[in-house]
C-alpha cells in the first residue's frame, strides 16, 4: 500500500502490542525535524542593565556574559538606566556605552546605537556575521560527527599513516648524556 502511494512505511511504536506503523515520506519527515531543530535557536535578544556609576569590574563580567551570548548566536541589549540626578549626566552613560561597543567590538556589530528611551540609554548588539559562520560550522561539524561510521568499522587509515614510526634507542653499553 505504502509502495503504490509512493511513501514509506515507518515503525513508529515497535514496543507497543500490536506495532504501531505509519505510512509518510520519512524524508520529507527528516527535512523538517532538522528545519524545527534550526529554528528552535532563533536570535533571542538579552538583556544586560547598567547603571553610570556601575564599577570597571562588575562592568567587565557583564561585557564577558554578553561576548558569551553574542557567540551562542543571541543579540544583546545593553540598557543603562539613569535615577535621579544621573539623568544630567548622559554624556557619560554615552561614552560607557560606546567603550562597551568597543570592547566586544570583535564579537559583535552595532544594530541600534545608544539612544535614550525614557529614563533608560539602549543599545543593541548583533552577534559578528563571522561569529555566526563559526556557530554553523560548529553545528556541521556536529553534524559530520554523528554520520561517522559505526563503531565496529572504523575508517581505513592511508598506508603512510599505518606504518609504525622508527624510534632510535641507545645502545646499552653507550653513555647517555645528562
Amino acid at each position: 500500500m505504502a509502495q503504490e502511494a509512493g511513501l514509506d512505511l515507518v515503525e513508529v511504536a515497535p514496543n507497543v502490542r500490536p506495532p504501531v506503523c505509519r505510512i509518510m515520506d520519512y524524508g520529507k519527515w527528516k527535512y523538517n525535524q532538522k528545519k524545527k531543530a534550526r529554528k528552535a535557536h532563533e536570535q533571542v535578544l538579552k538583556e544586560i542593565r547598567l547603571r553610570p556609576k556601575t564599577d570597571d569590574h562588575d562592568r567587565a563580567i557583564k561585557m564577558r556574559q554578553a561576548i558569551q551570548f553574542l557567540e551562542k548566536g543571541d543579540k544583546v541589549q545593553f540598557t543603562m538606566r539613569f535615577r535621579g540626578r544621573e539623568r544630567a549626566h548622559r554624556d557619560l552613560a554615552l561614552e560607557i556605552l560606546q567603550s562597551v561597543a568597543a570592547h566586544i567590538g570583535d564579537h559583535a556589530r552595532i544594530e541600534r546605537p545608544p539612544v535614550m528611551d525614557g529614563r533608560n540609554m539602549v543599545m543593541i548588539l548583533a552577534p559578528a556575521k563571522s561569529a555566526a559562520g563559526d556557530i554553523r560550522r560548529g553545528e556541521r561539524a556536529s553534524e559530520t560527527a554523528a554520520s561517522s561510521p559505526p563503531a565496529g568499522k572504523a575508517p581505513v587509515a592511508p598506508a603512510a599513516a599505518a606504518a609504525p614510526a622508527e624510534t632510535a634507542q641507545p645502545k646499552q653499553g653507550a653513555s647517555q648524556a645528562v
